[in-house]
């Protein structure tokens, strides 16, 4: 059952394109696979997520090849809730663009795509093995190419071409990077270099290919002063594929980060002092950006890099605290961000543009609209009780422990500016009249999908806020596994390495 369990990530969005490749001439069966398909990885991350609550750690080696050689795949507390949360986001997108008035094709292709992309994105996450990390960057990178440039077009065909260039860049870096780590230890097992990098046995070669693959990670994670890709591609992209990418893609790099520098770094050091300068900075040039602004998505996808700060500096900060706020910020933020994306869309397509400055009017004529945005808005900038009030406090709490107060001036700044900049989208969108009100009131409120979609995250960001102690929990327990590792150091003990 173990080994089941083990790639189900994987193959429950492969064979749902598998399924619907099959019979894609049909439209309706292709939506109906999707939807199925994504609704079967929420449940499996259920189900991950409830066994890693029991302190269940599965791990194990593909078609029986011993480590460190085969395909190693580990699913503990951290990598169970990053597969649930991609169910769940992928489940929402594909609800949301269900009945969008757009062609058939059109629906069809981004359905086929989205499965190829979380089937990617799960297994990144699962996997324990440098190489077939690698594997999965190319795999979600070709799926989200192809999502981004999907219904042409000069402006998004130019956004799509950026996306390419720089995250291409970053993986042909990370195959150099892998190559260089092979040829100093031997090895590409997640596990067997944190025994070796743990021992201070890692040669310069092989800490000079952790470094390079370290700026990848960064690269795809949109830190400072590597960012500038996102904000140039994201917005260009069809909303519910925008929202998707802005919950899920960014995280990706961000868990990458995450699962090396804990492996071979479990004590603060010299990467951890450079990785809290890069967050302090990401934090602030992001969300000062955002500020610069004047169209939705655009302020959004600038906060997508401020965001991602949080959660590196928890990392850097490299107390068992830290790590948990950073669990904790990962869990929270990509539900939020990706109902920002998805509200944001609805928006604009009553306002009839994503300019601030042409839309209006939707606090009088949409209250129910006005308070889903208000909920992750809010959750954002960090306003309690909402999930990022505690996600934010975590950081805060655990950067005063060790006395690093720049780290907590800059967390707090930022959230200062997030409020402001989401007050920039509130009042201008929502409160100030719109420039056309007959437009407005003409406009339909579109496919109920959308609205329940939103609605829906909307409470999950709630009830993570209500819910913060069990949260909580959990997140420390994955912060102390994150050190301790025990599913990737124990497929090399078993061994006998």
């Amino acid at each position: 059952m173990n080994e089941l369990l083990l790639v189900l990530p994987v193959v429950v969005p492969l064979s749902g394109l598998l399924l619907a490749l099959m019979v894609k001439r049909s439209h309706a069966l292709v939506s109906l696979i999707s939807l199925l398909s994504a609704l079967a990885l929420t449940l499996v991350g259920g189900w991950l997520v409830w066994l890693a609550a029991d302190d269940v750690v599965l791990s194990g080696q593909m078609a029986n090849w011993a480590a460190p050689y085969g395909i190693s795949l580990v699913i503990d507390r951290l990598a169970a809730v990053m597969v649930a949360i991609t169910g769940i986001v992928g489940l929402a997108t594909l609800v949301y663009a269900h009945r969008q008035p757009m062609p058939a094709d059109f629906l069809r292709d981004m359905q086929l795509f989205v499965q190829g992309l979380l089937a990617g994105i799960c297994g990144a996450f699962i996997t324990a093995d440098v190489f077939n990390l690698y594997v999965w960057f190319e795999v979600l990178l070709i799926g989200s190419f192809a999502l981004i440039a999907l219904g042409g077009g000069e402006r998004r065909l130019a956004g799509a071409m950026t996306y390419l260039v720089l995250n291409m860049l970053a993986t042909l870096l990370f195959l150099l990077a892998a190559g260089l780590v092979y040829a100093a230890s031997g090895t590409l097992n997640m596990g067997e270099l944190a025994l070796i990098f743990r021992a201070g046995e890692a040669t310069d070669g092989a800490w000079l290919g952790v470094l390079l693959m370290l700026v990848s990670f960064s690269i795809k994670a949109a830190l400072f002063p590597l960012f500038g890709w996102l904000p140039t591609s994201y917005h260009v992209a069809w909303t519910p594929v925008s929202a998707l990418f802005a919950g899920l893609l960014t995280k990706v790099g961000v868990y990458a980060l995450i699962r090396m520098v804990t492996l071979l770094w479990p004590e603060p050091g010299v990467v951890h002092q450079v990785l809290l300068w890069v967050a302090c900075a990401t934090m602030i040039i992001g969300v000062l950006g955002a500020a610069a602004q004047t169209e939705v998505r655009r302020i959004l996808s600038f906060h997508i890099v401020s965001q991602v700060g949080y959660m590196v500096l928890g990392l850097a900060l490299a107390t068992p605290l830290a790590l948990a706020g950073a669990v904790f910020y990962l869990i929270h933020h990509i539900v939020v961000k990706a109902n920002l994306f998805f509200v944001g869309g609805i928006a604009a397509r009553l306002t009839g543009s994503e300019r601030l400055a042409a839309m209006g009017g939707l606090y009088a004529s949409r209250p129910l609209l006005a308070l889903l945005f208000a909920i992750p808005a809010l959750s954002l900038a960090g306003i309690p009780p909402l999930s990022g009030f505690w996600a934010k406090f975590v950081l805060v709490k655990a950067s005063l422990d060790v006395s690093a107060w720049v780290a907590a001036f800059f967390i707090l700044l930022t959230g200062v500016f997030t409020l402001l900049s989401m007050s920039k989208i509130w009042n201008e969108s929502f409160l100030k009249p719109h420039p056309q009100p007959a437009q407005l009131l003409a406009a339909g409120d579109g496919p109920r999908g959308a609205w329940a979609t939103v609605a829906v995250l909307a409470m999950i960001t709630v009830v993570i806020g209500f819910a913060a102690g069990p949260v909580m929990d959990y997140a420390m327990a994955a912060a102390d596994q994150l050190t301790e590792a025990p599913g990737h150091l124990a497929l090399i003990v078993r061994e006998g390495r």
